[in-house]
C-alpha cells in the first residue's frame, strides 16, 4: 500500500467476520442491528462516486451527510464524563481518587462488628469477678471530692501499680519542686500514676507516720484556694501530706491556674514539707501549665504489661495458687480496683499485680532506681523477667502467625485444681488466647487502657476457667470499643449548665467551642478517618460550629485561631498520624494522614452518637451535607459511606434527612453521594431490601435527578437482585426521555464490567447492539467506547493486589482483554461494532489510537502491551481490519503533534498482524 494513497484516504471497512469464527454470543461484526444495519453502515472510502447529477439527488445525498454529522455530533456528546456538568466540558473529576477513598472509608466502617446489639446489660453479663466498668460516670473530675486516700488504696497502689515509662523522671521532678502538673489523656493512668508518686515521696518525707498523708483535694476549689489552705495549715492537715488535685478546666467559664497561682501553691507546699500533683487533660487549657516548668507529660501505662500481669492475678486468685513474692492473696489484695480517673473509668495501674509487690518494698526506700537514666524503674523490668517464666508477657493482644488461639475454644479445661490446668499450662493457654486473631479482631483496638486492659484480662481467664463461653469472650470484647465511645458522649455538655467558678475573675474563653472542639474531632475522625491531618481537622471545625449553633443559637460562637494543639487532638482521641499518599488533582503526593488507634473505633463513635445522642443529628446532618460538596474526594466520599452506616441505624431518618435531599440536588457531586450513602446502606443485609425498593421507584417514577442517582447507585452491583435486573434498569434509565441519562447510564454499565459477572455485561451490551431501537445500540455503543477511555482505577473497587487492581492505570478493555482471555474474543468484537457503526466510528478511531499510545511509557518500559497482544489479533482478524490498523498507525507516525516513533509502530504492527498475513507495503512501512 502506497504510502500517498493512505493519507489521501480513509482505511476501508471490515467485511463481516464468518460466523463461525466469532465468540457465539457475539452479533454478528458489521451488523447485527437489523434494520438500523443499512442506515449506519459506514460508506467505503475507495467507492465510485454516484453518477447521478440531478438536484435531487445531491440535495437528499448532503442531507444524509449533514443527518449523519448530526448524529455522530449526538453520539460524542454522550461519550462525555457525566459527572463533569457542573465543571464544565473539560472540567477533570478524579474517579479513581474518588473510588479510593471510597474503599478506604469502608475498610474502617466495615469491621464486621454487630454494634447494633450493644447494651449496657452486655458488659455487666460479662464481668468476672469484682470488675465493674461504670458507664453512668460523672465526667471531669466532677466525682473527686476532698477527702483522704484509704490506707488499703495507698498500699495497693504500692503493690501493684505499673510504672510507665519516665516514671522516675517524674519523681525526682516532684521532689525537687514539691510541684508536679502532670498531663494526659482521661483513662491513661495519669490519676493513678499521680497516687503511685505521692505515696512514694510522702512516705519518705515527713508525714511518713501519717495514715491520710495523701489526700484528694476539689476539684472545684482549684489552685489559689488549695494554696491558700496548705500556706494557712487550715483543714488540720499535718506537715509532709500529699495532695492529688483534678482541676476541671473543661467547664465553660473556668480558666486555667496561671504560673504566678502555681509559684504560690510551690512555695506553701515547701514550707509545709509537703508535695502536690496537679493532674490536667492535654488540650489548649492545659497547655501553659505543661509547658511551664511545673509541668510533665505522663506516658500511658504500658498495655503488655498490663494485660499480663492482671492475667496472672486473675489466674492465681481463682486457682489458688499461692503468688510468687506474695501475690494478690497478700495484704491489700483488695477488689483488685484501681483509682478512678476522674470520668468514671478505673484509671492507670491500680489492682494490677507486680508480681506479689515485693520488690517495691525492697530498696524502694533507698531509691535504688536512681541510676536508671529516665527510662522505666529497673524494678518494674525485673518484676517482669521473673514472670517471664510462665506468665504471657510476650504480645499484649495483637495477631500472632501460628494457630495458638485454638485453645480458646475449649472454655474450662482443667479448671480445678485436680486437672491438668496448673496454673503453667493456664498461663501458656492464656498467652495463646489472648493472641488470638479472632480475639484481636473482636477487641479492635491497638493499645488498651488500664481499665480496658483489666476487662479484657478477666474476660480471658473467665473464658479459660469455663465461666465464660467463647460467644461471652468475643461479645465482652467488642464492647471495649463501645464502652471508650460512651465515655467520649456521655454528658459533655453537662458542664454548660454548671455556673461559673467564684474566684473573681473574669472569664474569657469560649464556652461551647472550646467544650465541642474535642468531641467533633473524634466525630470528624471517626467520618474522615485515613485522610489527611489537615482534612480532618477542618471538618472538625465545621460541626464545632454546627455544635455550638445548634447548642446555644443565640449566641455566635467563638473559636481562638491559634490555640489548637495537634498534638492534644491525637491524645484525646486515641489517635495516630501516619505518612501516606493524598491524592490530588490526579497525582498522588505524600502527606500527613490520620487513623483512630484501632478499627473497632469509628463504628463504635457513629453508633453511639446516633442511637443515643437525638439532638445533635440535625448539626451532623448539616455538617455532612457540607461535606458532600467539597471538592476533596477523600472528604465527601468518606463522608458518604458514614452517611450510609448512619442511614442503616436509623434508615427513615437517614433517607429523609440525607439521602433524598441529595439525591435530588442539582449538582452531581451531592447526587453522587447520596448514591454512594445507598450502595452502602445496600451491604447490610438487613436493608438491601429498602434500597433496592428506593432505587426501583426512582428509576420508573422518580424525577431526572433520581434516575441519575439510582443509575450511579446501581453501578457499584448491590441495588438489584442480579446483575440482569441490574442492566435492565439501567437500560430504562438510559433509553427514557430520548437518551437524556444515556451518559450516565453507559459510564455505570462499564462499572459493571469490574464486578465477576463481566460475562453477563457483555452478553448484555452485544444484545443491545442488534436491537430495534436506537437509543439501545447508542447504550451498547457508548458503553464500548467508554470502556476503551476508562482507566481501572476509576471503576474498580479491589485492593491493588488482584489481577485488576494491579493494573489500576491501564485501559479497563485492555486490563479485561489481559486478564481474562476467555472474554477476549467477546471485547474484540463489541470493540470492532463501534469501529464499523457511522455515528460511532470517530469516536472509536480516537479511543483505539488512545489504546495503541497506551503501549510504552514515555520512558520506554511496557505498559499496556500485554492486553494489546491479546486484543488486537481478536481485533483485526479480517483484511479489512488490518488495512484500517496500518491506515490509523501511519496517521499516527505523521501527526504533526504526537509522532508516532517508527520502531513503536512497527511493534504495534507485529502484535497484530502475524507474519505470514502482512502484505510487501505493509512490510515496508511497518517492518
Amino acid at each position: 500500500m502506497a504510502d500517498e494513497a493512505v493519507a489521501a484516504r480513509a482505511a476501508e471497512p471490515a467485511a463481516p467476520k464468518a460466523k463461525e469464527a466469532r465468540s457465539p454470543e457475539a452479533p454478528p461484526r458489521g451488523g447485527g442491528r437489523g434494520d438500523d444495519r443499512a442506515k449506519d453502515a459506514p460508506e467505503r472510502p475507495d467507492a465510485p462516486e454516484p453518477t447521478d447529477t440531478s438536484d435531487s439527488a445531491d440535495d437528499e445525498a448532503g442531507e444524509r451527510e449533514k443527518e449523519r454529522e448530526r448524529a455522530a455530533d449526538r453520539f460524542k456528546d454522550r461519550t462525555r464524563d457525566p459527572l463533569t456538568e457542573e465543571e464544565g466540558e473539560e472540567g477533570p473529576t478524579d474517579a479513581a481518587a474518588a473510588a479510593r477513598a471510597r474503599r478506604e472509608g469502608q475498610k474502617l466502617l466495615s469491621s464486621n462488628r454487630d454494634l447494633i446489639g450493644f447494651d449496657r446489660s452486655d458488659i455487666g453479663q460479662v464481668h468476672i469477678g469484682d470488675i465493674n466498668v461504670r458507664l453512668d460516670a460523672l465526667r471531669s473530675g466532677l466525682l473527686m471530692r476532698d477527702g483522704p486516700v484509704p490506707a488499703e488504696e495507698l498500699l495497693r497502689i504500692r503493690r501493684t501499680h505499673i510504672e510507665p515509662g519516665g516514671y522516675v523522671r517524674l519523681r525526682r521532678a516532684l521532689e525537687a519542686r514539691r510541684l508536679l502538673v502532670l498531663g494526659g489523656a482521661p483513662g491513661t493512668g495519669r490519676a493513678s500514676t499521680a497516687l503511685a508518686l505521692l505515696e512514694e515521696v510522702t512516705r519518705a518525707g515527713e508525714g511518713r507516720e501519717n495514715s491520710e498523708r495523701v489526700r484528694r483535694a476539689d476539684p472545684a476549689r482549684g489552685v489559689r484556694e488549695l494554696a491558700t489552705q496548705v500556706a494557712g495549715g487550715t483543714g488540720g492537715h499535718p506537715r509532709g501530706t500529699g495532695y492529688l488535685l483534678e482541676p476541671a478546666l473543661d467547664r465553660p467559664g473556668t480558666l486555667p491556674p496561671d504560673g504566678m497561682d502555681l509559684d504560690q501553691l510551690a512555695s506553701a507546699l515547701a514550707e509545709q514539707g509537703s508535695y502536690a500533683v496537679v493532674v490536667v487533660s492535654v488540650g489548649s487549657a492545659a497547655n501553659p501549665l505543661l509547658a511551664g516548668r511545673y509541668g510533665a507529660i505522663c506516658p500511658p501505662a504500658p498495655t503488655r504489661e498490663l494485660v499480663a500481669v492482671r492475667l496472672r492475678q486473675r489466674l492465681e486468685e481463682e486457682h489458688g495458687d499461692p503468688v510468687r513474692g506474695g501475690g494478690a492473696g497478700g495484704p491489700g489484695g483488695g477488689d483488685g480496683r484501681g483509682p478512678r480517673d476522674g470520668d468514671g473509668s478505673r484509671d492507670a495501674g491500680g489492682g494490677r499485680d507486680r508480681n506479689g509487690g515485693a520488690h517495691r518494698d525492697r530498696g524502694r526506700d533507698e531509691h535504688a532506681d536512681r541510676d536508671g537514666g529516665e527510662g522505666r524503674d529497673r524494678d518494674s523490668h525485673r518484676s517482669t523477667d521473673r514472670d517471664r517464666d510462665g506468665s504471657p508477657d510476650g504480645g499484649g493482644h495483637g495477631r500472632r502467625d501460628g494457630d495458638g488461639g485454638r485453645s480458646g475454644d475449649r472454655p474450662g479445661r482443667g479448671a480445678g485444681p485436680d486437672g491438668d490446668g496448673s496454673l503453667s499450662l493456664l498461663l501458656e493457654r492464656a498467652a495463646e488466647l489472648r493472641e488470638d486473631p479472632e480475639v484481636t479482631e473482636a477487641v479492635g483496638l491497638d493499645d488498651l487502657r488500664p481499665a480496658e486492659a483489666e476487662l479484657f484480662a478477666s474476660l480471658l481467664a473467665g473464658h479459660l476457667r469455663g465461666t465464660v463461653s467463647r460467644a461471652e469472650l468475643l461479645s465482652g470484647c467488642r464492647g471495649l470499643a463501645a464502652v471508650q465511645a460512651y465515655e467520649w458522649f456521655a454528658g459533655v455538655d453537662r458542664a454548660l449548665a454548671a455556673p461559673p467558678p467564684g474566684d473573681g475573675r473574669t472569664p474569657v474563653r469560649s464556652g461551647t467551642a472550646a467544650l465541642f472542639h474535642p468531641v467533633a474531632f473524634r466525630i470528624a475522625l471517626a467520618v474522615l478517618g485515613g485522610a489527611s491531618h489537615s482534612a480532618v481537622s477542618a471538618a472538625a471545625h465545621l460541626l464545632t460550629w454546627e455544635l455550638s449553633v445548634q447548642s446555644d443559637p443565640d449566641s455566635t460562637p467563638a473559636r481562638p485561631l491559634f490555640c489548637d494543639d495537634p498534638e492534644a487532638d491525637l491524645a484525646l482521641s486515641r489517635a495516630r498520624p501516619a505518612d501516606g499518599v493524598v491524592d490530588v488533582a490526579g497525582s498522588e503526593v505524600t502527606g500527613r494522614l490520620i487513623f483512630y488507634r484501632g478499627s473497632a473505633l469509628p463504628a463504635a463513635v457513629l453508633a453511639e452518637l446516633w442511637d443515643r445522642h437525638f439532638p445533635v443529628r440535625a448539626p451532623v446532618v448539616r455538617w455532612l451535607r457540607l461535606l458532600a460538596d467539597d471538592p476533596r474526594p477523600q472528604v465527601s466520599m468518606r463522608a458518604a459511606v458514614a452517611a450510609g452506616e448512619l442511614s442503616v441505624r436509623d434508615f427513615e431518618h437517614g433517607y429523609a434527612e440525607l439521602i433524598r435531599p441529595l439525591a435530588e440536588a442539582p449538582t452531581p457531586r451531592r447526587r453522587v453521594f447520596a448514591a454512594t450513602a445507598l450502595d452502602q446502606a445496600a451491604g447490610h443485609a438487613s436493608h438491601r431490601r429498602a434500597v433496592r425498593k428506593v432505587v426501583d421507584n426512582w428509576s420508573l417514577h422518580g424525577t431526572p435527578a433520581q434516575r441519575w442517582t439510582a443509575a450511579m447507585a446501581l453501578g457499584y452491583g448491590r441495588c438489584a437482585d442480579s446483575m440482569d435486573d441490574t442492566l435492565d434498569t439501567l437500560a430504562e434509565i438510559g433509553v427514557r426521555d430520548d437518551g437524556e441519562q444515556l451518559a450516565v447510564a453507559s459510564l455505570n454499565v462499564v462499572r459493571l464490567l469490574t464486578l465477576p459477572e463481566c460475562a453477563t455485561v457483555l452478553r448484555r451490551l452485544a444484545a443491545w447492539t442488534g436491537h430495534r431501537r436506537e437509543e439501545y445500540q447508542d447504550l451498547a455503543l457508548v458503553s464500548i467506547v467508554r470502556l476503551a477511555l476508562t482507566d481501572v482505577d476509576e471503576v474498580l473497587d479491589d485492593e491493588p493486589g488482584t489481577p485488576l487492581g494491579d493494573r489500576g492505570d491501564w485501559p479497563l478493555l485492555l486490563a479485561l482483554a489481559a486478564t481474562r482471555p476467555e472474554l477476549t474474543g467477546k471485547l474484540a468484537d463489541l470493540f470492532w461494532t463501534a469501529l464499523n457503526t457511522a455515528r460511532s466510528r470517530d469516536v472509536a478511531l480516537d479511543a483505539l489510537e488512545t489504546l495503541l499510545r497506551s503501549a510504552s511509557r514515555k520512558d520506554g518500559r511496557a505498559w499496556t502491551r500485554e492486553g494489546l497482544a491479546a486484543l488486537l489479533p481478536a481485533l483485526t482478524a479480517e483484511e479489512q481490519d488490518r488495512r484500517r490498523l496500518d491506515w490509523l498507525l501511519r496517521r499516527m507516525m505523521r501527526d504533526q503533534d504526537r509522532p508516532l516513533a517508527e520502531e513503536r509502530a512497527r511493534a504495534l504492527w507485529r502484535l497484530a498482524v502475524p507474519a505470514r498475513q502482512r502484505r510487501s507495503e505493509e512490510e515496508e512501512s511497518h517492518g
